[in-house]
């Protein structure tokens, strides 16, 4: 399956390259040594690994990139614990070859791959997690630095769980491009890392209305 799978990369659209390979949570740590993948295809089925205790090792030898996970279990449970642990989302190994290429494109582009159902569950175990957390005045500060249009921003976000960013920009009569800006800049004011922990902020600090 895994020579099935880098023919497939390579040969699909959009064009792809294959810079590393292994079959196990050792062989995988070695291969990114030296290389700098922006996407990391995970196969959670390892037997006896579990992969979803790879994923953290991953991200940490490879922070800048994204990982999706390949799976053949269809355990609402285990996808949704991929993802908290760190997944960019879930595709099943069923599914046909052109959706696992664009899963593989809208993960690099920085989009989540969720059906609804899951992003709902997801964000609220964020937003569950979250809200554990006593608000300390440094949030209010990094709150009071937002302008109003990253505002209205957020709260389309809040509202739109499990959305694509131009659906979401498209209901904020924005292009995709300034939405991705405007993003950015959230990001880095409230100092969170994606869409799920935007999310989680914005039901945490009621910065859910606009």
């Amino acid at each position: 399956m895994l020579w099935g799978l880098e023919r497939l990369i390579e040969s699909g659209s959009p064009p792809m390259k294959v810079v590393g390979s292994a079959t196990n949570h050792a062989d995988a740590l070695k291969a990114l040594d030296g290389t700098a993948p922006d996407v990391i295809l995970l196969d959670i089925d390892l037997g006896k690994e579990s992969g979803l205790d790879v994923i953290p090792n991953l991200i940490g030898a490879a922070p800048n990139a994204k990982i999706l996970v390949l799976t053949g279990v269809r355990d609402k449970a285990i996808h949704d614990k991929a993802v908290l642990t760190g997944a960019r989302g879930v595709v099943e190994k069923e599914a046909p070859a052109q959706t696992i290429l664009t899963a593989i494109a809208k993960v690099h582009e920085g989009q989540l791959w969720l059906d609804r159902a899951a992003a709902s569950r997801i964000f609220v175990e964020f937003s569950r997690r979250g809200g554990s957390q006593q608000a300390v005045d440094p949030e209010q500060k990094k709150i009071a630095s937002l302008t109003d249009r990253e505002r209205e921003i957020i709260a389309g976000v809040a509202a739109n769980a499990g959305a694509t960013a131009k659906t979401i920009a498209e209901r904020l009569h924005i292009s995709e491009h300034t939405l991705r800006n405007h993003l950015t800049s959230i990001y880095d004011k409230l100092d969170v890392a994606n869409r799920l922990e935007l999310f989680a902020y914005a039901h945490k600090h009621n910065l859910t209305k606009k």
